[in-house]
């Protein structure tokens, strides 16, 4: 079965950055979104950014500039790159994934924590 595992989670001061890692393990096809969610205390779970196979990546407009995504195929990983973390970045991100195996399926991991604080 497929698994999602994240690293790269922390506790950091307004201002520093975090790199934050997901490796996707299994038997798996073809892998053809990669991407990040995060969810706050009391707030909706919600995409940070994306990174489809063959498009362009994706942020959302309260991280666009400060966060990069990216991905290594040959590693089945998606990264994403935040700085000049903010107080309203703590939460916990999770790494989600489009993935091919027999079927196309939809996995997320377990998520890890990122805590800014001021």
């Amino acid at each position: 079965q497929v698994q999602l595992v994240e690293s790269g989670g922390g506790l950091v001061q307004a201002g520093g950055s975090l790199r934050l890692s997901c490796a996707a393990s299994g038997s798996i096809t073809s892998i053809n979104v990669m991407a990040w969610y995060r969810q706050a205390p009391g707030k909706q779970r919600e995409l940070v950014a994306q990174i489809p196979s063959g498009g362009s990546t994706d942020y959302a407009d309260s991280v666009r500039g400060r966060f990069t995504i990216s991905r290594d195929n040959a590693k089945n990983s998606v990264y994403l790159q935040m700085n000049s973390l903010l107080p309203e970045d703590t939460a916990v991100y999770y790494c989600f994934a489009v993935i091919k195996q027999t079927m196309v399926g939809a996995y997320w991991g377990q998520g890890t924590q990122v805590t800014v604080s001021s």
